[in-house]
């Protein structure tokens, strides 16, 4: 029995007593707000940019996956390959707890042992990302002699899913995200993949004649396609929800998809995002798109005047495991 299922409702409880003021409370309507949403019958896109996976956030949001309080995902290339990164080389990440204090002389020295920095966080580059170049270049080069053609996340799914990386885990699998995604088959989009580390290194092979036909990659024009696809069928059942962790690309390319329905395929009975909520410390201001608030998305035709929106100003790997584990009843 892990911790979470003995002390059920503990952190809940917390949050529920100590939660009631500014950003805390913000919080906990959110959380409120999103498991209205699903016990409404709704569907739940959550959209991850920033290091989340580097930052673990495994650990809840693979639950909350397996639960089905996430139905469809939208992260950037670097989220999508650093889970697996971590499933495999985690024992050979370093932390850097003082890393404020590096001089860019102990920065060239991580990098003379091959050791990438995200934050106080090293990934490995040899146990990681070759590892998993190894792997993957078989689906690629597969694909390209059959001349077939998918999308990046579906060779992360079927690496995953070959069963062909077990034998280097390094964490309990329940706390890979992309794993349980994966074992579900899970909608997904990754929009601007190409300029992740897989991404640079699909590109690399089809510079070096490895893969003969780019088009062995899908594009991000498949990616908005198939959302919209995704989106328009998904919608005339259920209404669907819009979890936004950080901001970017991660977030911006799939809220687009309800205004591009409406204006550009002229549907305009296809309903808007039913709720929204973005855990962001970007300035609401200088004309940022990641910090504009949930009102302004109204006049691009995203979200409507009355539905749930929640803005919480402050650090995501802090807010989006709270607030999993409060939907969760953890």
């Amino acid at each position: 029995m892990s911790v979470y299922q003995a002390q059920k409702g503990v952190i809940t409880e917390f949050i529920n007593h100590h939660y009631r003021h500014f950003n805390s409370a913000a919080l906990k309507d959110a959380a409120v707000a999103y498991n209205v949403h699903l016990k409404n019958g709704g569907k739940m896109m959550v959209t991850l940019a920033g290091a989340m996976s580097s930052g673990e956030l495994g650990l809840s949001l693979a639950e909350m996956i397996r639960q089905d309080k996430v139905h469809a995902i939208s992260c950037t290339g670097a989220n999508l390959e650093e889970d697996v990164y971590n499933l495999v080389a985690h024992d050979h990440y370093e932390r850097i707890p003082n890393y404020r204090d590096l001089t860019p002389e102990d920065e060239q020295k991580l990098l003379d042992r091959h050791l990438n920095r995200v934050t106080d966080t090293c990934i490995p580059e040899e146990e990681a990302i070759r590892r998993i170049e190894g792997a993957i270049l078989e689906e690629w080069t597969t694909a390209d002699k059959k001349g077939e053609s998918y999308l990046p996340h579906e060779y992360f799914y079927k690496i995953l899913l070959s069963g062909k990386l077990e034998k280097y885990y390094q964490i309990d699998p329940k706390n890979s995200w992309l794993l349980a995604a994966a074992q579900k088959n899970l909608p997904m989009v990754v929009p601007g993949w190409e300029d992740s580390t897989t991404g640079n290194i699909f590109a690399g092979h089809t510079l070096k004649g490895n893969i003969k036909n780019v088009n062995t990659m899908k594009s991000g024009i498949f990616y908005m396609r198939f959302l919209a696809e995704w989106y328009m069928a998904t919608s005339k059942k259920y209404d669907i929800g819009f979890f936004q962790v950080g901001g970017g690309i991660a977030g911006d390319f799939p809220i687009c998809v309800v205004p591009m329905l409406h204006q550009d395929l002229e549907q305009t009975d296809t309903k808007v995002w039913k709720y929204f909520c973005q855990i962001s410390d970007s300035t609401t201001s200088y004309g940022s798109y990641s910090g504009a608030v949930p009102n302004e998305k109204i006049t691009w035709g995203k979200l409507e005047p009355h539905g749930p929106k929640f803005i919480i100003e402050s650090d995501a790997t802090i807010v989006a495991p709270l607030m999993f584990a409060y939907i969760l009843g953890w």
